[in-house]
């Protein structure tokens, strides 16, 4: 039998539910609400995050431009879209909201610019 803490995160409360793992299913203890057993049982089964990061962008005000994924993406898929990410240049100007990258590394999720950059 194993056992993990998760700290819910979607309201201030912060509880600590424990995942104790018995026979291939898990049991759940410690929320104080529906949707802290929704967020727990969704870090055990299939942790999603979202994607924040930033890319080079030429002829700009500043010389990276901040990115976000539009949606959350599987957490074991966070180092993979990284590495995409690293390997992508932009040109100014870019639009707050604009695609960068679609369906990054095949989760249909598209990066988008987190902020106008106007042409130096």
């Amino acid at each position: 039998m194993s056992e993990r803490e998760i700290v819910c995160t979607v309201c201030p409360r912060s509880c600590r539910v424990k995942a104790k793992e018995t026979g291939g299913a898990y049991v759940f203890e410690g929320y104080s609400c529906k949707r802290g057993l929704g967020h727990a049982q969704s870090e055990v089964e299939n942790p999603m995050r979202m994607l924040t990061s930033a890319v080079p962008i030429a002829r700009a005000t500043v010389r990276m431009l901040p990115v976000i994924s539009e949606a959350t993406i599987p957490k074991a898929k966070l180092h993979d879209c990284l590495e995409a990410l690293y390997k992508v240049r932009v040109d100014s100007p870019v639009a707050a909201g604009q695609v960068i990258v679609k369906d990054i590394c095949g989760t249909g999720v598209d990066v988008i610019a987190a902020r106008s950059m106007k042409r130096k």
